[in-house]
């Protein structure tokens, strides 16, 4: 449980510090004879701040209510 709550308090600030996270996606491939094309589209996908203070807020809950 512990290993849980640490990872949703780490998430968390993640999303709340950099608010999203960008990937590259590659959308079209042609090859004309020797000529290769390909096209990539850079997206980002924005996380939003009250998903980021619930997951800081569930993670340090669990972590205090945890037994030892």
């Amino acid at each position: 449980m512990r290993l849980i709550a640490i990872v949703l308090l780490a998430a968390g600030v993640l999303a709340l510090a950099y608010g999203g996270f960008s990937y590259t996606r590659q959308t079209h491939d042609a090859k004309v004879g020797p000529l290769e094309i390909s096209v990539t589209e850079k997206q980002r996908i924005n996380v939003p701040v009250w998903a980021g203070v619930v997951l800081v807020v569930a993670g340090a809950g669990i972590l205090l209510t945890v037994k030892k």
